[in-house]
């Protein structure tokens, strides 16, 4: 009797084993999980198809729908639209210095660049098979849409509580929010990679990430609506000078140099002495420099080596770096152009400043001798 009931139990088993789903034993791919973390809609035939009918993933992408298209109006379109009319001769690499995992704002300040490369504080993450874990995405869901509350309403994060609200769900890190930016951006995601830079800064395959290492990080392959692939590399790296030596970021960097750098909301970090040679490597490594005053101060760009573009208003900093007025760029900014978009601490579009540094060619360099 024994015998026969475990022959049935093996015989159901593999019954229904034969007749299951597809998708039960292939994941969805990482292009379908983004769109899905974005609320956007994903293939019939997507493991992740199915999901979307829950009421928690529709208000999801209710609000995502919203939101977007409230950045997209205000912030978004119009970032593009001065950086067409402003911004010419661009590299192919962008650098986006304690940016996080803010694909976002560069990609529309610089969309036709062919490497992003973004660095912060913050863990890759993960982002499991979301058809396999248990229970409702509801409180996922809900907690991926609370860390970007930020810059979806300011243009950035705070790293105080990104080191929180990153990590209160399944989802986890910098990761499903990279997913969200480039899905939102209208790429498609092509691979997933992670890497850790060896002591050359070559990346390689991140095969033991039990291992504590300097400099980890995720390389995307992804492609826009021209079908270009296109490389975004994310390092979880201190770029302070008393670990920048350690994980060879700038050795990384200065393997895909001259590019373009953007520097908005770093907390007055490249004001100081402790992060002098990452201000070092963008003054020599950046042919177009797009900053607020958080950026590099104006005693570090060299007036025959740079020109400098003045975009919005200086109203002086935020009251918690009330310490950071910097007198030369207010006198800078009294004959600017305005913008009609707001970026940085003063992310009012009445109160924001721009600042395009420009680096001379040889030709302009000697004649202004």
């Amino acid at each position: 009797m024994l015998q026969r009931r475990g022959f049935i139990v093996v015989a159901t088993a593999l019954f229904l084993a034969a007749v299951a789903p597809a998708h039960a034993a292939e994941p969805a791919s990482a292009n379908d999980t983004a769109r899905f973390l974005a609320g956007l809609t994903v293939a019939a035939e997507s493991p992740l198809a199915r999901l979307t009918l829950e009421p928690a993933w529709q208000e999801h992408a209710r609000i995502f729908d919203a939101a977007f298209e409230h950045v997209e109006h205000n912030q978004l379109a119009p970032i593009r639209a001065w950086s067409a009319g402003n911004l010419a001769g661009l590299r192919s690499t962008m650098f986006y210095m304690f940016g996080g995992p803010d694909f976002l704002y560069a990609n529309a300040f610089f969309p036709n660049a062919k490497t992003y490369v973004l660095s912060g504080l913050e863990l890759v993450g993960a982002v499991p098979d979301l058809t396999a874990v248990r229970g409702p995405l509801a409180h996922d869901l809900s907690s991926l849409r609370t860390s970007l509350r930020w810059i979806l309403q300011r243009s950035y994060f705070i790293t105080s509580q990104m080191g929180s609200d990153l990590y209160r769900g399944r989802v986890t890190g910098v990761l499903p929010v990279l997913y969200v930016f480039l899905a939102r951006s209208g790429m498609t995601i092509r691979d997933v990679s992670r890497v850790v830079l060896d002591e050359n800064g070559a990346v390689q395959p991140d095969t033991d990430t039990a291992r504590r290492v300097p400099a980890r990080g995720v390389q995307i392959v992804f492609a826009g609506s021209d079908g270009e692939a296109r490389t975004l590399y994310y390092f979880r790296t201190n770029l302070a000078n008393d670990g920048i030596g350690k994980g060879k970021f700038l050795e990384f960097c200065d393997t895909l140099a001259p590019g373009d750098s953007l520097v908005k909301s770093a907390s007055y970090l490249l004001h100081t002495r402790g992060f002098s040679k990452v201000r070092e490597f963008l003054l020599a490594n950046s042919a177009t420099m797009v900053q607020d005053d958080t950026g590099i101060p104006l005693t570090y760009y060299d007036p025959e080596m740079w020109e400098l573009h003045p975009f919005g208003h200086y109203v002086g900093p935020i009251a918690v770096f009330r310490g950071m007025y910097q007198s030369k760029y207010a006198e800078l900014f009294k004959n600017s152009e305005p913008i009609d978009f707001g970026i940085g601490y003063r992310w009012q579009s009445n109160q924001s400043n721009l600042l395009l540094a420009v680096k001379k060619l040889p030709m302009q360099q000697s004649s202004s001798d």
